[in-house]
């Protein structure tokens, strides 16, 4: 398997939309091994170097080649960009890799759905392993968070949704003026609070075996969770 063409051509397709770090720390986490050099005069980026030195430590390993396989396959997920990932899959087959339909089908499917960052950033690698409660669950915590941090609010869950949200409270999607308005605002406050209550709770406290998630209701939920996190970014904080 021609290692330095894949790393090469990986290494062009990151280069500019992943840092150094991130490719460290996604490296780190997966290859169980420590990294080598091997300088190459044609890479002129730091972070194509990075992913070619990578890559061809990687390949030195001695491992089965379905163990590698697989190892080379999750560190792509993990530094390739979401729109990008069709064409990082295309570069592995295209060398001799296997990529299953599974994988590519469940690729295409959670691309179709245009979710926010945040569901890419929690939730894209568990569902592509197939891990739905677990990438349902970790986009409700993200959610949840990042309105603490917005809100400034030490609340938690359905308490925290059902205040910030409210039209009195600190986070306005509009300016809660009319009635309209209002409707609106109390809208965002309940979505949010029966986000909590119906599936983040559940998935908090239940075993994943006695709750199970779809796939199709994960897709679902997480397109719910876009549209919330929508609503965050456009949210503005009032002091209350």
């Amino acid at each position: 398997m021609n290692y330095r063409l894949i790393a090469t051509e990986i290494g062009d397709l990151v280069k500019y939309d992943s840092s150094v770090n991130s490719i460290d720390r996604a490296a780190l986490a997966i290859f169980p091994f420590q990294r080598e050099r091997f300088p190459n005069a044609a890479i002129t980026s730091a972070r194509a170097q990075l992913v070619y030195d990578w890559i061809l430590t990687l390949g030195k390993q001695s491992m089965e080649r379905e163990k590698r396989n697989q190892l080379l396959i999750q560190f792509f997920r993990a530094i390739v960009p979401a729109d990008s990932l069709p064409q990082a899959l295309s570069i592995l087959e295209n060398a001799g890799v296997p990529i299953s339909g599974a994988s590519r089908d469940g690729l295409g499917e959670f691309m179709s759905r245009s979710f926010h960052p945040e569901v890419h950033k929690h939730s894209k690698e568990l569902f592509l392993d197939g891990h739905y409660f677990h990438a349902v669950f970790e986009a409700c915590k993200a959610y949840n968070r990042l309105v603490q941090e917005k809100s400034k609010s030490t609340k938690d869950g359905q308490a925290l949704m059902l205040d910030v949200w409210r039209p009195e409270g600190v986070l306005k999607v509009t300016k809660c003026v009319t009635e309209t308005d209002r409707n609106v605002q109390d809208g965002i406050k309940f979505l949010s609070a029966g986000l909590m209550q119906a599936v983040r709770n559940p998935t908090a406290h239940e075993p994943a075996l006695d709750w199970p998630i779809s796939k199709e209701d994960c897709l679902d939920l997480l397109s719910f969770l876009s549209f919330l996190f929508r609503q965050l970014d456009a949210a503005t904080y009032f002091r209350a």
